[in-house]
């Protein structure tokens, strides 16, 4: 049986892509990293790593409950990283994926991330226009890069 993918769609298994972050065995080396591994936590509702990974600030300002309640009724299935050579080297555009509701949904958002206490972690960020619902149809490619439709990849397990 094949390892299991890592739930940031990047194609790597868990175990050699987020899987170490999330069990606290490693840090992440990027910003880029800690995105994929944040968005790993809340497919998996890892809310403890999702907390410790905010910035000191916010963290002030949060908790493990109020994470897991704004996250309630929300599947997180796919994650792209958008590719934008105008960001800083601390930042990261993204589009995640997810159903809310019996709809496809897209949070899109350039995130801001600093340095402390040696480790990387998510600061703030800034969301697009394009945020919300999305008509996916069946027959188009699932955004989790599987390269298949939508239909006969992610949509069941999400009971769209």
């Amino acid at each position: 049986m094949p390892a299991p993918l890592c739930f940031c769609c990047s194609k790597k298994p868990l175990a050699q892509c987020c899987g170490p972050l999330l069990e606290k065995q490693r840090l992440a080396d990027s910003p880029e990293q800690l995105m994929r591994s944040r968005f790993s936590a809340y497919v998996d509702g890892n809310y403890e790593y999702v907390l410790a990974t905010y910035a000191n600030q916010r963290q002030a300002t949060l908790s493990e409950a109020e994470l897991a309640k704004d996250a309630d009724g929300t599947r997180w299935f796919a994650l792209q990283i958008v590719n934008n050579p105008q960001l800083l080297p601390t930042q990261v555009e993204f589009i995640a994926f997810y159903a809310a509701d019996k709809h496809v949904c897209t949070l899109h958002e350039t995130s801001n991330f600093v340095q402390e206490d040696g480790e990387w972690r998510y600061l703030d960020g800034e969301l697009h226009v394009d945020c919300g619902r999305i008509k996916l149809g069946r027959n188009e490619r699932c955004p989790c890069a599987s390269g298949k439709k939508f239909k006969q990849c992610c949509a069941p397990k999400l009971a769209i």
